[in-house]
């Protein structure tokens, strides 16, 4: 379907007004735009506009008054009192023809301009998500740009601009933190795992785990042809993220990329799935491992590494997505929290990295994600059942938006264990 040209006036645009106009008018409302600052050219338009200034210049155009973010230069706390736009929380409120500047509004979010503020981390030493806008007004749940985005192209003029329908699209993603339960961890570890449990008297996991290590049970970790089977029934194209840490630790407890059991399975996948770096706990702040580890699965998968997932959801802006950009990784797929599920960025449509610091858009790409099995289960204590009432829920809001679920699993959650 064809679309009509948005115009948008703005009398001092800036690279973030600019940014955070093409992602909200393209990506969002499917639309295309031309940036003016003549307002006589925006009076003589007969096509839809917007005019974002402190007046209304065009009585045909919509109204958005500037709250001031996207003018400003620098990283400075803003005043975020909440008001609500239809059935939509909004903040950033004024008095244009909508409540409240919908594009400082977006920016702030999707930028994820509070984690550049002073803040609490968690106990991983993560930017916690009770920090957040978000979380604190109760909207971490709910794709809040999308949903905006819909209200706002109820706004356009008749006869309309015939923006299309964005089509919604399932994403799966693993991250392979344990490849296997019992096999491939080598004598020493199978043999202290079997003492703890011979002094547990846990005498059904001891059956379980001789029958795996002799070969006449599979291991209950080794779920990968289910899930092959799987995607080939319902035309799926996920991704999946392994851990290569050279060393296990406390929270690196997969096998070694040098065995031939792990080389084969990164190899496997590789061949047929999109497979990205889960870098390991301890390459956190450490550069020379992160390099070691992306040659590692570079070396397996035959290819440069494009896609990056980080372990536990561990990561700080903006100094660890510059990083990413350093290494020629093209997406990254960590945006979202390790402790709660919901929308970090508030949006489910993928976006370009914007480094607030530099203020400048980068070739970084986000694929944000709503759900993991390890928030709804560790974190959030949820039975089997309430997680996928919980899935099913983030599931339809986003069909309902058009946007992208991304999903994360991990394959030892498939299993009894």
């Amino acid at each position: 379907m064809m679309t009509s040209r948005i115009l948008v006036y703005c009398a001092n645009s800036s690279p973030r007004f600019k940014y955070i106009a093409e992602y909200f008018l393209e990506k969002l409302c499917g639309s295309t735009i031309a940036v003016t600052s003549d307002p006589v050219f925006l009076n003589q338009y007969q096509g839809p506009s917007i005019c974002y200034d402190e007046v209304k210049l065009s009585p045909r155009s919509i109204h958005v008054k500037p709250y001031g973010l996207l003018s400003q230069e620098g990283i400075s706390s803003q005043e975020n009192i909440m008001g609500v736009w239809g059935q939509w929380p909004c903040f950033f409120l004024n008095d244009g023809d909508i409540p409240f500047d919908i594009f400082s509004a977006s920016f702030f979010l999707v930028t994820r301009y509070e984690e550049y503020l002073p803040h609490q981390k968690d106990i991983y030493g993560r930017y916690a998500h009770t920090n957040s806008l978000a979380f604190k007004a109760s909207f971490l749940d709910i794709p809040l740009l999308n949903l905006w985005a819909i209200e706002f192209k109820k706004l356009l003029p008749e006869p309309g601009i015939g923006l299309p329908q964005r089509s919604f699209n399932f994403i799966p993603s693993y991250d392979i933190d344990m490849a296997w339960a019992y096999r491939h961890k080598g004598l020493l570890r199978n043999t202290g795992n079997m003492l703890k449990l011979f002094i547990s008297g846990d005498w059904e996991r001891i059956r379980k785990r001789f029958d795996v290590l002799r070969g006449t049970r599979q291991d209950p970790f080794d779920v990968y042809e289910w899930l092959d089977a799987l995607h080939l029934k319902f035309s799926l194209k996920p991704f999946y993220f392994f851990l290569v840490a050279e060393k296990n630790s406390k929270y690196d407890k997969n096998i070694p990329p040098s065995n031939e059991a792990m080389g084969n399975l990164i190899e496997y996948h590789a061949r047929g799935y999109k497979t990205g770096i889960h870098p390991s706990w301890q390459s956190w702040g450490n550069e020379n491992l992160f390099d070691r580890e992306l040659a590692v699965l570079s070396s397996l998968t035959g290819h440069q590494v494009e896609y990056n997932r980080f372990h536990y959801i561990a990561f700080s802006l903006p100094d660890d997505y510059r990083k990413l950009l350093k290494k020629g990784i093209k997406s990254d797929f960590s945006m979202g929290y390790g402790s709660i599920n919901g929308f970090r960025a508030s949006v489910s449509t993928p976006f370009a990295w914007y480094d607030l610091e530099r203020d400048q858009e980068t070739d970084l790409t986000i694929h944000p994600f709503c759900w993991m099995d390890a928030n709804s289960y560790y974190e959030q204590l949820y039975t089997p059942a309430k997680a996928f009432a919980e899935l099913k829920k983030y599931h339809d809001v986003v069909k309902s938006v058009g946007g992208q679920l991304m999903t994360i699993s991990h394959n030892n959650f498939f299993s009894d264990e």
